[in-house]
Parts: C-alpha cells; structure tokens; sequence
C-alpha cells in the first residue's frame, strides 16, 4: 500500500520507512512509497513497535559498481534481502557511495580497483550487493 510521502525534513541519506516485524537479529522494513519489504540485519537495538515509522542507515557491500546510462532506480528483490540495486549517488561519505535507489543505502565498495572517490554525485550506478546489508536506527 502507498502512504503518503513525508514531508519533514531529515538527511537525504537515512532511510524513512515503517517496521514491518523483527526477529532480534533482523528486522523487516516497509519503504513508503514503494512496495519494497527489504529483510536487513539489525545493527543496535530495535525499540520501534511492528507498524510504527523507523530512520535509520541501511548499509551494504557491493560488488563492482558500473556506470549506467538508462534506467530508474530500483532494488531487487521487492522482497527479502536486496541483491540488486541501481539509482543516483546522492553522497560520498566515509569511503562510500550513498546510492538513492528508492531508499538510500551506503554503499562500501569491494572491488580493490574501485574506490568511492572515483565516481561523482549525481551518476546513475548499477551494482550486486552481498548477503549481509545492515539497518542501524537512528537516535
């Protein structure tokens, strides 16, 4: 179901979304706007009750990041854990690429030939993510 879009502001790269249920290892998290459901291992304790709204860092390690020319921003699966993810470097921070792909991820890179001052805010990148993305709340 699509809710309405939030309207306070808060940094571009934490990820806005509503706890759907979480295990104490992982949490399975709702993005508004969008019908993703993404399962990420929690990372510090989880206080938020299943059904209320949640900030937080999403974190992942990607394979090789190439530069697209087409497409939009995605994550797939829409379900479980994200594998895939392409979108719009809003941010470089920290040694990584912070990618707007629906949801902003911080994104460390794996590849030794790459590092995060390579590329630019604002290209549209394409990538593989390994098993293991984060979620660590905010406050």
């Amino acid at each position: 179901m699509i809710t309405p879009a939030p309207t306070t502001k808060i940094d571009r790269a934490l990820t806005r979304g509503v706890l759907v249920s979480t295990d104490g290892e992982a949490v399975t998290i709702s993005i508004p706007n969008t019908n993703y459901q993404l399962r990420l291992i929690a990372l510090g304790e989880i206080t938020t009750r299943p059904g209320k709204r949640i900030i937080g860092t999403v974190r992942a390690q990607a394979l090789r990041v190439d530069e697209v020319r087409t497409g939009g921003r995605f994550v797939e699966p829409v379900f479980g854990r994200p594998r895939r993810v392409q979108g719009r470097i809003i941010a470089i921070r920290d040694g990584a690429i912070v990618v707007d792909a629906g949801l902003p991820i911080h994104c460390t890179l794996t590849d030794r030939r790459q590092r995060a001052a390579d590329f630019e805010q604002g290209q549209l990148v394409s990538f593989d993510v390994l098993k293991g993305a984060t979620f660590t709340p905010e406050g």
